[in-house]
């Protein structure tokens, strides 16, 4: 039992190793897969975002007219005292949205109280 334990060993570390000579623009074997959930996407031309794969290029609207790019923004409504506003945030890539301490992109709206 021994011997086929190392010997799985062995060849899980073979494959996942990278060779004298490979170039960089390969994939290796036992690089870990990007996921949204369940489903596997290309990080080059897609985003996760909640769940949902997203095109890097697709857009969304904040307020009435003022579109942002859900890859890379998102839109959070703030209140600060009497007033409310929406505005866009930058996002981190593969981290969770936080609209408290992400640097403001722009303004949107301004709300009424």
């Amino acid at each position: 039992m021994v011997p086929r334990i190392l010997a799985a060993v062995f060849l899980v570390e073979l494959l996942c190793s990278s060779s004298e000579g490979q170039a960089d623009s390969e994939l290796w074997m036992c690089q870990p897969v990007p996921k949204c959930g369940d489903k596997i996407y290309n990080p080059l031309e897609q985003c996760c975002d909640e769940g949902t794969i997203l095109l890097l290029n697709q857009t969304r609207v904040c307020g009435h007219n003022c579109p942002y790019w859900p890859c890379f923004q998102q839109c959070c409504h703030e209140t600060l005292g009497s007033w409310n506003q929406l505005v866009v945030r930058f996002r981190v890539p593969g981290k969770k949205s936080n609209c408290v301490s992400s640097p403001i992109t722009r303004i949107c709206i301004q709300l009424d109280s």
